[in-house]
């Protein structure tokens, strides 16, 4: 299978991570104190302190790894190349004789295995696994892979019936990294393993107590440990455990055909996207144990919606896409790609939001630290930076497939994708523009299938194969257009884009009577730098249709939208904010014009006011 995105939105976008985030990621690592925890493992002969706020700190560095190495396959750059030897070199010094790495313990932070529910040990050997594959597979070195192969096996040797522990890890991650490690070194023993934890849940087998940072139990549905994940009726608890768990198991179902599993994974998911999903894609609505809410439980001012969570969001939506052939889950990907997830990172590449709420007061009062909404260039808890740069270095493996059938695009993102010898070239401007044009550089003899998914936001397109209007009809979210195609075919989507105005289920309290502006899949915002006079007083006037404004000069380049709008009247009620039986205040008699930008773009001018739900005028 090849993927490369070569032009337009998203090379911008990688290019940025590339050459700044992915680049100055060692120097933060440096800065953290995430090196300096290896080097004092790799030297046991000097006693050294540990470095750091959490028992978890190595797995931002194997995040990084992960990272640089699906750059390094995209564009093998040789000062990158010599870094990623290095830190792989440190890695692999600092492991244990016995296979063991989590330098928290090494250092003396007590035993190992002890701690299951907040040391993380198995969460930080499965993102070892993950760059591991990643740099197997960019470089074809078995360096790193072995020292991920040497832990899994000691893991292997601890855990299971009659082993010494009995027990999962409180944060999933390893599940689906002992999937992949299995994939790659043809071991079933990792499969069997990762199948292991994921039935070892759900019995209530993890205890909490006070530890390094915390001093409350957060119940078991925080860890998914209430109830075995095929019996589950609804996501709980923390949000990115949550959806780690259900991408780890979507990969056992794919392996092992397991249609039970199968059907949990679709009734979670829908119970997720249906009654606990932000319209940006972001989930997790409490700050208190970075949870999901109650359904429907959706404020848009304590959103908590975690970086990595629309990134374990978008993993689990992959991995469902590809064991169902549904385009439903490409849609969300789409969602959370240019909004959710896109949001927690600065347009310079440097800086970051771990949260991403979907409404910033002008005079927020609020938690100092990661929880804030101003951006940082770094977290004490520094989870969200690394993993979206392997996200955004891994991104081209998230926009195609090949089945028997032939070629699917599941994105859009000018480029080259192929697999089993059908090879394809992408022109578009997509998402300021709709028109998506396919050329066949090679195609298999005989008749093949393109599948481009027709996004669920689109009602009008248009479709033409070889300069000629296409017959083909939607199915369930795709086109499909099945011939034997030969190279210079082309097949060109044109998907209209006007300004939705989005309203909000009746059930989701936090916004009755407001809507969003939406165009194409960008969710916008209103942002006080373009709005003067703050946002609290303003209504939205949905009687005139907003017009679209292309602003290179702007924010990167972007297009803008302006609608129209009203302030309401001063506040004329005195002492008391509350009124009984005497009607609202008027609206003033002043329009004004309000100018939204697309919210991934938000807070990378200023730290003033912004929403997303905008009141609006009846």
């Amino acid at each position: 299978m090849v993927a490369r995105i070569t032009d337009g939105f998203w090379a911008t976008r990688r290019r940025t991570n590339a050459e700044v985030s992915i680049l100055e990621g060692p120097e933060r690592l440096e800065e953290a104190g995430n090196l300096a925890n290896l080097r004092a493992a790799a030297d046991a002969g000097t006693a050294r302190a540990f470095s750091g706020d959490f028992q978890f700190q190595d797995s931002d560095v194997y995040k990084w790894l992960e990272a640089a190495c699906w750059q390094l396959a995209d564009t093998p750059e040789s000062g990158l190349v010599d870094e990623v030897a290095r830190i792989v070199r440190l890695v692999a010094a600092a492991q244990m004789e016995s296979g063991y790495l989590q330098t928290y313990y090494q250092l003396g932070g007590g035993e190992p295995w002890t701690e299951l529910g907040w040391g993380h040990e198995l969460y930080c050997a499965g993102h070892l696994m993950q760059a591991a594959v990643a740099h197997h597979r960019a470089t074809g070195s078995r360096d790193l892979l072995d020292v991920a192969g040497r832990f899994a096996d000691h893991i292997e040797s601890v855990f299971g019936p009659g082993k010494q522990v009995e027990g999962v890890c409180g944060h999933p991650e390893v599940e689906t990294a002992l999937v992949e490690l299995s994939r790659t070194t043809d071991d079933q023993r990792y499969l069997e393993l990762a199948r292991y934890f994921l039935e070892r849940r759900g019995h209530g087998v993890l205890a909490s107590g006070a530890d390094r940072g915390h001093d409350r139990d957060p119940g078991p549905e925080y860890w998914q440990d209430h109830t075995p994940i095929r019996e589950a009726q609804e996501v709980t608890g923390h949000s990115v455990r949550q959806l780690y768990l259900l991408a780890g198991a979507a990969d056992l179902a794919t392996e092992t055909g397991d249609g039970r599993l199968r059907q949990a994974l679709e009734r979670l998911w829908t119970d997720a996207v249906s009654t606990k999903t932000y319209l940006t894609g972001g989930m997790g609505s409490r700050h208190d144990w970075e949870s999901f809410g109650d359904a429907y439980e959706l404020p848009s001012d304590r959103a908590y919606t975690e970086t990595c969570a629309a990134i374990a969001s978008v993993h689990f939506s992959w991995r469902m896409a590809l064991l169902t052939g549904e385009a439903r889950y490409s849609d969300l990907i789409e969602r959370t790609l240019y909004n959710g997830f896109l949001g927690g990172v600065g347009l310079d590449g440097r800086t970051w939001l771990y949260v991403n709420p979907l409404q910033r007061r002008a005079r927020p009062h609020e938690r100092p630290g990661d929880q804030t909404s101003q951006r940082t260039p770094w977290f004490r808890c520094a989870c969200c930076p690394p993993n979206a740069m392997r996200l955004l270095a891994g991104l081209p493996h998230y926009f195609s497939s090949v089945d028997d059938s032939g070629l699917h695009l599941h994105q859009y993102a000018t480029g080259e994708y192929a697999g089993d010898g059908f090879a394809v070239r992408v022109a578009t401007e997509y998402p300021w523009h709709g028109t998506v044009t396919v050329t066949v550089d090679d195609a298999p003899a005989g008749e093949r299938t393109l599948s481009l998914r027709l996004p669920a936001w689109c009602a009008q397109f248009r479709l033409a194969v070889n300069e000629e209007p296409g017959q083909e009809q939607p199915e369930r979210g795709w086109l499909r257009i099945t011939r034997t195609f030969r190279p210079g075919d082309t097949v060109r989507l044109e998907l209209a884009l006007p300004v939705r105005l989005t309203h909000p289920h009746p059930y989701v309290d936090a916004v009755r009577g407001c809507v969003a502006v939406e165009r194409g899949p960008l969710v916008y915002c209103l942002e006080e730098a373009d709005n003067a006079g703050g946002l609290d007083d303003v209504v939205l006037d949905s009687s005139k249709a907003p017009t679209v404004r292309e602003r290179p000069d702007l924010l990167g380049g972007v297009t803008t939208i302006v609608a129209s709008g009203r302030r309401l009247a001063p506040d004329e009620t005195g002492w008391w904010p509350y009124l009984t039986d005497v009607a609202p205040t008027g609206l003033a008699d002043r329009s004004v014009e309000l100018t939204a930008v697309p919210y991934y773009a938000w807070a990378n001018r200023s730290n003033g006011a912004m929403r997303v739900w905008i009141p609006q005028q009846r």
